[in-house]
């Protein structure tokens, strides 16, 4: 039996850290900026779906971007953290329903949801330039909620559907371990 860190998996899960800090970081000013933010890196969290790799690089590439956050240490903690959550509750929802539609509906619940409650939670608590009110919490909750939605279900959904059918065809670097992958 090859273990969990096979050379593929590691490979993949750095490529996934390094794509959501970096997407983190190129829309960065961009990410905060309206109601509807820029968060193309969100869709990644559909990953979580197909590789259980994708959890733990999810965390780390979120650890990386959050380094830089005006947020500091509590974006660092707070935010990759509440990734993470989302990133295992995606998992358990990958190995659950066969279908990939559901999956996909079902798995992009869990970032939206934790990201629209715990995020709002870090800028009004731990920015000086907000005041700590449940209305400013609330109106932070809803542009997260809308703009997670738009990055994990809009970008996300074709991102699932590619790595879905490169794994039907057997593309090595999609696959499981086994030469056609029907998850």
């Amino acid at each position: 039996m090859k273990g969990f860190f096979t050379t593929k998996r590691l490979c993949r899960a750095g490529i996934i850290a390094a794509l959501y800090a970096v997407l983190t970081y190129v829309f960065g000013a961009l990410s905060s900026q309206g109601v509807l933010q820029i968060r193309p890196a969100e869709a990644l969290c559909v990953l979580p779906l197909f590789y259980a790799e994708a959890v733990p690089a999810l965390f780390v590439g979120c650890v990386v971007a959050n380094i830089l956050s005006v947020y500091g240490i509590y974006d660092v903690l707070f935010g990759s953290l509440a990734t993470l959550v989302g990133a295992i509750l995606t998992y358990f929802v990958g190995k659950l329903f066969r279908h990939i539609a559901l999956k996909i509906a079902v798995g992009g619940i869990f970032p939206v949801l934790v990201n629209t409650f715990v995020v709002p939670l870090i800028i009004v608590f731990f920015s000086p330039d907000y005041d700590a009110t449940s209305t400013t919490y609330w109106l932070y909750a809803l542009s997260i909620f809308l703009s997670e939605t738009v990055w994990v279900y809009a970008l996300g959904t074709p991102l699932a559907l590619f790595v879905r059918k490169m794994q039907q065809k057997g593309v090595s670097a999609f696959a499981n371990g086994t030469k056609n992958c029907n998850t």
